[in-house]
């Protein structure tokens, strides 16, 4: 299993494997639970390698550290996970 960051960096520039529908699923320390999440709607600040950040439908805004990504899901089929 590759790491996340190096998973996120080829969505990123990699233009071909980038097309396509990608969701994220991280934990939630407070909820206790997974959170799916479209990746078109997280926002990942240049230079931070470490955290992505969320604004969720009630407008507060979430920073979530990368190493609580659990799964990530192309077009509805996961393609990476890590051990809950």
């Amino acid at each position: 299993m590759i790491p996340i960051h190096e998973l996120m960096n080829r969505i990123h520039w990699d233009e071909e494997f980038a097309k396509g529908d990608f969701v994220i699923g991280y934990y939630d320390r407070v909820e206790d639970k997974l959170i799916r999440v479209p990746l078109r709607e997280i926002y990942f600040e240049p230079g931070d390698h470490f955290s992505f950040d969320w604004v969720d439908g009630e407008g507060e805004n979430h920073s979530i550290p990368l190493h609580r990504i659990k799964e990530v899901f192309k077009d509805g089929e996961l393609i990476w996970h890590r051990a809950h």
